[in-house]
């Protein structure tokens, strides 16, 4: 629905006394509520139009106009803090709120005749600018890390590592560990890849029960990338890297064990208990 306008006519009283202050060319914090008023109660004498509405609203106007005259006939009210009050600090405050709502219609106008003028770009950011992680700095990284903290990590985790020996357990005699074997570790991964497809480098590693056994894990993991069976993924530094299998769904490819395993030889460590 079109903003509709009034040429000859004003679309209220408020807009009538705004008229009649720009035409006299008064501050409108200090009307001159004689001259207003006379020009105002002359406008309404003349109005032609019929329509009750309309007119009672210029006739209320035209009464608060008079009641303002006659106030400021009388001595000055004063407040309870003392000051002077002002009878037309009341009708200045709508005038104003009046003023500010009738300009902002008239802008939102003009965007309106305008607004078809004007055309958009989505924003396009380069894939590769979109990627993009700025270094790490290491300087902010190891702020605030002193030789004492590093000695006090230190003692923390030495500690620790002396609290899971079990002083009974720690006097028995060496266990000798079965050998471990490349081939059975490398068999062992690729079904367990099989069934999980994408797992946590981390987690495959903590299942492993000795360091020997952690040791051959991670040969065959390395063992399969490089014959193209698993892949690695990180995605921020010192994250954990994620192992997922090559092969196809449902599609299990036989190993080739005799070229990996280089005439068959196997990885063997032992381990005290």
């Amino acid at each position: 629905m079109g903003i509709s306008y009034k040429l000859d006519n004003f679309e209220g009283p408020l807009d009538l006394l705004l008229h009649l202050i720009e035409k006299n060319k008064v501050n409108i914090y200090d009307i001159p509520i004689v001259i207003i008023t006379e020009q105002y109660l002359d406008y309404v004498n003349h109005m032609e139009t019929e329509d009750l509405n309309i007119v009672s609203e210029f006739l209320v106007m035209a009464a608060t106009l008079i009641d303002i005259k006659a106030r400021m006939l009388l001595p000055k009210e004063v407040n309870e803090e003392g000051e002077e009050e002002d009878p037309r600090a009341e009708l200045v405050a709508r005038l104003l709120e009046y003023k500010y709502y009738k300009y902002m219609s008239m802008e939102l106008k003009d965007r309106e005749v305008t607004a078809d003028r004007l055309l958009y770009k989505e924003a396009t950011v380069p894939a590769e600018v979109a990627k993009y992680e700025p270094p790490v700095d290491l300087d902010k990284l190891l702020d605030g890390l002193t030789l004492a903290k590093l000695q006090e990590i230190f003692r923390a985790v030495t500690k620790r590592k002396s609290d899971r020996v079990d002083p009974i357990r720690s006097r028995f005699g060496n266990i000798r560990k079965e050998s471990v074997s490349l081939e059975d570790k490398i068999k062992s991964v690729m079904d367990y890849a099989r069934v999980h497809r994408k797992f946590s480098f981390r987690k495959m590693l903590e299942r492993q029960t000795d360091k020997v056994e952690v040791v051959v894990t991670f040969l065959a993991l390395l063992e399969l990338m490089k014959i193209g069976k698993i892949c690695l993924t990180q995605e921020h530094l010192f994250d954990d890297m994620f192992i997922e299998t090559l092969e196809p769904e449902g599609e299990e490819d036989d190993l080739d064990l005799v070229d990996i395993m280089d005439d068959g030889e196997e990885f063997r460590g032992e381990t005290d208990g």
